[in-house]
């Protein structure tokens, strides 16, 4: 699984618009072969094997990064015994001799792969990328299977050996610590995902389905009544841990971090069984158009009403689900949930005069709006449109430590880990903290994390008033119980807070996305900085009728510039 990068305050002045500021191997193409009974190895280039750069008595231990020659050795050396189908003379060759020996024997023992052939590509630095083709065989049944992989050549501080740095990507790009490669019947039938119309779902017309397909297979396959195939699939290590290792356990997965078994060849197909998922056949390919046409992109849409997803997407579509694991600062759009709570707590009132000065200090740090603006006698109405920051800062001091969190929680079920979608979902993330910390979380800085779909939540609640629990399947199929909250917003809160919302659509920092789409809309713009970018993330969350969404842009900058025009799309594709 794509690893979740986590948004981290950053210490320098202030806050802008929920952004912290606190106090070749040789050039030449070559081929290693291994076919039963026989061996081929030929490599063009220098012949240093992998015992380069150690030490002797009369020697210094050999230091810094590995030299051409090195890599060039140590590289060749293990493609060669690799290909051989000597696992532990090309574990040796390798940092963790261990962990590559179980590796490279499974590959061959429970992945059924032979006939290996490596073919290295043009060197660059410490990196040797190949191609692998190998032959999968099961009961009979043989299939060719083609991929790319990379090696890194790192030197062994002890006495300064070259050795192929490990890693289980290097046997395959889809492996990570503890997964394997299985060949055999596969542990789960093939599905046939439907949308709500009962079109098929497939990659090919909508490719963010992918990592969506995978789990719904695995949670759904046996129980949509299909039969298993004999496949080649990754299997997560994840998954053993949750189930001990048996059929049928039930111990939970942790979803925020969980990534589905992937079938990578097909050797004998199974009878697929059928699934009807909630989503949107149109709502699903605006969203698979709007992601494309950006770089690291994700959005989410929901039904206020019942809680159905109707579509997710992410620019990166065969990589990680940002749409729904995404763990990320959501900048100004968590203003929504912090100003139903200073709502609730009379602590701000729509057209009730509210201070939003250029500066606010709590707990150590100097907090600012976005250019510094103020609000000289102003309303709560006018600082949640133009998103000011002090205005939120400066109640910090009458809250209680917890006071978000339980907000987040009681209300708009945000950070209890108890969702069930029907695939895996980070579900937020309102941590308790105090001081600065405390006050940067009223305005999604802070330990808070969101992704689009709790974002798309977040305002699918505002607008029908309670908190549904978004999800895939019907729980109807398998009779699980979806995640409710334990209080609702009075009517008065509820209806304050659209109208806080519909404010900015209209005369707000969430006009120029929100434009002509009529009365029965609102909409919250946000931006939140992460350590090393350039531009801060945008973030976008709004609702139009029965319709909800959110979207983030990774380093898009402002929220209405980058994220909003992907939620317009949406508003206006659901009709």
């Amino acid at each position: 699984m794509g690893k979740r990068r986590r948004a981290v305050e950053r210490r320098s002045v202030g806050i802008k618009n929920g952004k912290v500021h606190p106090g070749v191997l040789g050039g030449a193409a070559a081929v290693v072969v291994c076919a039963v009974g026989a061996t081929a190895f030929a490599l063009s280039g220098g012949s240093e094997s992998g015992s380069g750069g150690s030490s002797v008595d009369d020697k210094p231990v050999a230091s810094g990064p590995p030299t051409a020659a090195e890599v060039h050795g140590t590289a060749k050396a293990f493609l060669a015994a690799w290909a051989k189908g000597d696992a532990a003379e090309a574990a040796a060759l390798t940092d963790d001799r261990a962990a590559a020996k179980k590796a490279l024997t499974s590959y061959a023992k429970e992945g059924r792969l032979s006939e290996v052939k490596l073919t290295p590509g043009k060197r660059s630095g410490a990196d040797v990328p190949f191609k692998a083709a190998a032959t999968v065989s099961y009961e009979g049944k043989k299939k060719p299977l083609a991929y790319e992989s990379e090696l890194t050549v790192v030197r062994r501080k002890s006495d300064g050996k070259p050795l192929v740095g490990w890693r289980p990507a290097v046997l395959h790009p889809e492996l990570k610590d503890g997964d394997r490669l299985v060949t055999g019947e596969a542990g789960d039938p093939p599905i046939k995902a439907v949308d709500r119309d009962g079109a098929e779902l497939t990659t090919a017309k909508y490719p963010s389905m992918a990592t969506v397909l995978d789990g719904l297979r695995e949670k759904y396959g046996k129980k949509a009544g299909g039969k298993a195939g004999i496949e080649l699939r990754v299997v997560r290590a994840d998954s053993e841990k949750a189930d001990g290792g048996k059929k049928g356990a039930t111990a939970k997965k942790d979803d925020a971090k969980s990534t589905p078994d992937k079938t990578l060849l097909t050797l004998a197909p199974g009878t697929p069984g059928t699934l009807k998922t909630t989503i949107s056949g149109s709502l699903q390919a605006a969203a698979e158009r709007e992601t494309a046409k950006r770089q690291r992109a994700s959005v989410a849409v929901v039904k206020p009403s019942t809680g159905e997803i109707l579509a997710a997407a992410n620019s990166r579509p065969s990589g990680f689900n940002t749409a729904f694991q995404g763990s990320i600062a959501p900048g100004s759009t968590m203003k929504v949930i912090s100003a139903s709570m200073l709502l609730e707590k009379k602590l701000a009132g729509v057209d009730k005069k509210h201070p939003c000065p250029k500066y606010e200090t709590y707990g150590g740090w100097k907090f600012q709006n976005d250019d510094k603006f103020e609000i000289k006698g102003g309303t709560f109405r006018a600082s949640f449109a133009r998103s000011c920051n002090t205005a939120f800062i400066s109640q910090a001091k009458k809250l209680q430590d917890d006071s978000l969190t339980k907000q987040a929680q009681e209300v708009f079920g945000l950070g209890r880990d108890n969702w069930s979608i029907g695939v895996p979902t980070f579900d937020g993330a309102v941590p308790v903290q105090s001081d600065a910390q405390m006050a940067a979380s009223l305005i999604g800085q802070g330990g808070v994390r969101m992704n689009p779909l709790n974002m798309a939540s977040v305002s699918a609640t505002v607008k029908s008033g309670t908190f549904k629990q978004p999800y895939l399947v019907s729980p109807d199929l398998d009779h699980r119980t979806l995640a409710t909250a334990s209080r609702k917003m009075s009517g008065s809160t509820a209806s304050a807070v659209r109208d806080l919302m519909h404010y900015t659509a209209t005369s707000g920092t969430a006009v120029k996305p929100m434009s002509g789409l009529g009365s029965d809309m609102g909409a919250k713009t946000g931006s939140a900085e992460v350590d090393g970018q350039k531009k801060p993330n945008g973030w976008f969350t709004a609702y139009r009728g029965d319709l909800a969404a959110a979207a983030v842009v990774q380093e898009g900058g402002h929220g209405g510039d980058s994220a909003g025009p992907v939620v317009r799309a949406m508003l206006l594709a659901g009709g």
